[in-house]
């Protein structure tokens, strides 16, 4: 069986911090993955995923709708508007450079998949710094986006509620009751989405999963982590972990 072809873009990050011992410091630098569990999770799953990390997306990103074209569906999870906007031709030598938030847009209107998974750098973000408000990718999204830093953090947990019906594809064979998760982007559901999940009662009921479409394409939404720190680890030890998430590149790459 052929597999699937599909691009995941950004979670990933460096951090940098200052070792103060007495009168000595020093500096480290660490490099970090938050894809690590939910690409080992769909190892061997009908998907062939290549993950781009942020940093490498920034000039790696596809720049062509035929590039684009190449991948049967696009994750976006924890990388803002900015590592798209600004590749380095633009950014550092002035040129100009194909709006790959415009050709995302004309990947979905076309039939292409695309899915946004939460984060800090994903939807409106923390203070505001994803920017995906008010752009194209916001277009072929079923919610849009807040105008202002849109986290919610939970750290007593709260347990997901599922809305959708129990025969919808993505929904086939998990159940009722999920795992706890510890935060997720606020965002506001536009007129024809599809809510399958939402966040508890004590929250609002503000979504969580969502599908929609745009034009001859698919969009889904999901609006907490897909590893740590929202995400805790009986979720990634859940055994729907890894139906949940092929469940919804199986819908959104449907024919």
């Amino acid at each position: 069986m052929t597999r699937k072809k599909v691009l995941l873009a950004g979670e990933s990050w460096v951090s940098t911090a200052t070792h103060i011992k007495g009168f000595d410091q020093f500096p480290t630098v660490t490099y970090h993955q938050g894809a690590d569990e939910l690409l080992a999770a769909l190892k061997d799953s009908a998907y062939d995923i290549s993950f781009m990390p942020a940093h490498q997306a920034q000039r790696d990103f596809p720049q062509s709708i035929e590039a684009l074209r190449a991948y049967e569906a696009i994750i976006l999870s924890d990388i803002g508007a900015n590592t798209l906007l600004l590749h380095p031709d633009t950014w550092i030598h002035s040129k100009p450079t194909p709006n790959r938030l415009k050709l995302l847009r004309q990947y979905v209107e076309e039939g292409g998949a695309l899915l946004m998974f939460g984060g800090y750098y994903s939807f409106q973000g923390i203070n505001g710094g994803a920017r995906y408000a008010r752009t194209p990718v916001e277009d072929v999204l079923p919610v849009t986006c807040l105008r202002f830093d849109d986290r919610v953090e939970v750290p007593e947990g709260f347990a997901p509620v599922v809305t959708g019906d129990a025969s919808h594809p993505i929904l086939q064979g998990l159940g009722r009751e999920w795992p706890t998760l510890l935060g997720y982007n606020e965002v506001e559901l536009k007129p024809g989405a599809e809510v399958l999940a939402t966040v508890s009662a004590e929250y609002g009921s503000q979504p969580l999963l969502v599908t929609g479409t745009f034009g001859r394409g698919r969009s889904v939404v999901w609006t907490s982590d897909v590893g740590p720190h929202w995400l805790p680890g009986d979720f990634i030890r859940w055994d729907g972990y890894a139906r949940l998430f092929a469940a919804m590149l199986d819908w959104a790459t449907a024919k």
